[in-house]
């Protein structure tokens, strides 16, 4: 008699246990981030219940940066720009959802409740997975677990900011460009890829005196695409250590 079916299953049964705990580690340590954009927010002007149903609806934390960022630069004569880059960021999701497809299978509701919680920290643990199981349960754990603990630290930054007043005192506006860089500097590995956000820096850097906020942003991504598209340094080797269907490890939701 063959003992290889219930190894299989108990090896499966194991890796679901070990996706479900690397999901739980990663929505603590993501969640945490809630906080400095619930401060952020009331500090650029919104209310915190505002600020709340931003993460209940919008939840992307790069999206939500960008545009609580733009709104505290230019107010709410800046909202077009604000809602462009917060749209811009938020693409990034779709190409996630199309990957996850196969794994999240058929169904209109279900894959309803999916693209919710669709984001970097899910696909990457769900990606890292070897069985399909163990992958569904790598990506519901860790995108129901960053949606709970982001809304609620969100909701305890909000407070945190109304009661304290400006956030500048504590450090917490540097908050958004230290999200912002970590989301980057993994990504810088390649010659190409370290044109691009020079090339995106200097013309961002250079419009932003001179034009109203957000919109430096958004004409930078256009540099950044041209740039990338034509790929005028050519291409490196990938990384070997890196598998090639796994999304980022790092960043914001």
């Amino acid at each position: 008699m063959s003992l290889s079916p219930r190894f299989d299953d108990a090896h499966a049964a194991g890796e679901a246990r070990r996706a479900g705990r690397q999901g739980l580690g990663v929505a603590l340590a993501t969640s945490a981030y809630g906080i400095s954009f619930g401060a952020l927010a009331v500090a650029a002007g919104l209310d915190v219940w505002q600020t709340c149903v931003l993460s209940l609806v919008m939840f992307t934390g790069g999206s939500q940066f960008a545009f609580v960022g733009v709104i505290g630069a230019g107010g709410l004569a800046a909202a077009p720009a604000a809602i462009a880059s917060a749209g811009l960021l938020g693409v990034r999701n779709a190409a996630y959802g199309m990957r996850m497809s196969p794994v999240i299978g058929s169904g209109f509701w279900k894959r309803a409740a999916a693209a919710q919680f669709t984001i970097d920290e899910s696909t990457a643990v769900s990606l890292a997975q070897t069985t399909r199981h163990a992958r569904l349960v790598g990506f519901w754990v860790t995108g129901l677990a960053i949606y709970v603990g982001w809304n609620i630290s969100t909701l305890a930054g909000a407070l945190l900011g109304d009661v304290l007043g400006d956030p500048k005192a504590y450090g917490l506006d540097a908050a958004a460009a230290a999200a912002f860089l970590a989301l980057l500097w993994p990504r810088l590995r390649r010659r190409q890829a370290i044109a691009v956000g020079a090339a995106a820096a200097v013309v961002a850097t250079a419009l932003t005196p001179v034009l109203m906020p957000g919109l430096p942003v958004l004409i930078a991504a256009v540099v950044a695409i041209v740039v990338g598209w034509f790929n005028w340094l050519g291409e490196d080797e990938a990384p070997p250590s890196e598998p090639l269907d796994v999304a980022e490890r790092e960043g914001l939701p």
